[in-house]
């Protein structure tokens, strides 16, 4: 059963789901669910693995919880490992019914499952090994995305909060993929 710890420290460190959504709402850059699961499967095949995700309502103190429990199992020899983590229910919440409740809650509860299993954190993923091959864009194409955040009712303050997110010492930094991502999840493309 060893051998599924070491495929396990395998995909810890070769995952990357920098938190590159914006919530306008809230004002914060943030991994979504799918973020996860996309940068997962190709690192799950490579290593045989299967990942089970099971969710549970449990009443804790009068409050309702979602239990959501990450199974990652090696498809050769069975072996399993298992993350849980615990998401409140609102009781209610504008502009959702209950079901939409229950699922907000499920995707939260799932994704701090998975991030406790994967050990996914808001490190400087552009520091990494796997990053530094990465083009980073020219001065000029930095410059125009800045300005475009801007135009797009971004502050200093959220462009700078971006870039910290997103694992920049400086806005300079930017890899190809990272601008990419920007302009989609901004809708500036």
């Amino acid at each position: 059963m060893g051998d599924i710890h070491k495929k396990l420290q395998k995909i810890q460190c070769r995952l990357k789901t920098p938190k590159s959504r914006w919530s306008k709402f809230g004002k914060y850059w943030y991994r979504s669910l799918e973020d996860i699961y996309e940068a997962a499967k190709p690192l799950l095949d490579e290593q045989g693995l299967l990942l089970i995700l099971e969710d549970k309502i449990v009443i804790i103190g009068g409050r309702i919880y979602v239990k959501a429990t990450a199974i990652l199992q090696d498809v050769e020899d069975g072996g399993a490992i298992s993350t849980t983590a615990y998401a409140r229910e609102e009781e209610n919440r504008k502009g959702m019914d209950s079901s939409q409740i229950t699922g907000a809650t499920s995707s939260y509860a799932r994704k701090y499952a998975l991030s406790s299993l994967f050990l996914l954190d808001d490190s400087k993923d552009a520091d990494t090994d796997e990053y530094k091959g990465n083009e980073t864009v020219s001065e000029q194409e930095a410059k125009k995305l800045c300005s475009l955040m801007r135009k797009k009712g971004m502050t200093e303050q959220e462009i700078t909060e971006w870039g910290n997110n997103m694992g920049l010492k400086s806005f300079y930094e930017i890899t190809r993929r990272q601008y990419v991502e920007t302009l989609k999840v901004l809708g500036l493309e």
